[in-house]
């Protein structure tokens, strides 16, 4: 009886042990660095392609739509 209250035991640490490890996932901190996993090489890569290199490049085109709407307007107000 003691035998098996041992075993159950024993068998409840580990499987409290494996829980624990699966459960903390695939980063480990050390020396206050966050370190990846250790199967980064074998994760997909993913792609992100480069933006354009100005920070708004709609604004350009937009004040050149704006500046030609505007003088559009005062070549018509002239031309009354």
């Amino acid at each position: 009886m003691v035998f098996q209250t041992r075993i159950s035991q024993c068998l409840c640490l580990i499987a409290i042990g494996v829980m624990s490890l699966a459960s903390t996932g695939c980063q480990t901190q050390m020396g206050g660095q966050t370190l990846p996993s250790a199967f980064y090489l074998r994760d997909d890569v993913q792609y992100f392609p480069h933006g354009p290199e100005e920070l708004l490049p709609n604004q350009e085109r937009a004040l050149a739509e704006y500046r030609a709407e505007q003088e559009a307007g005062r070549q018509r107000v002239d031309n009354r």
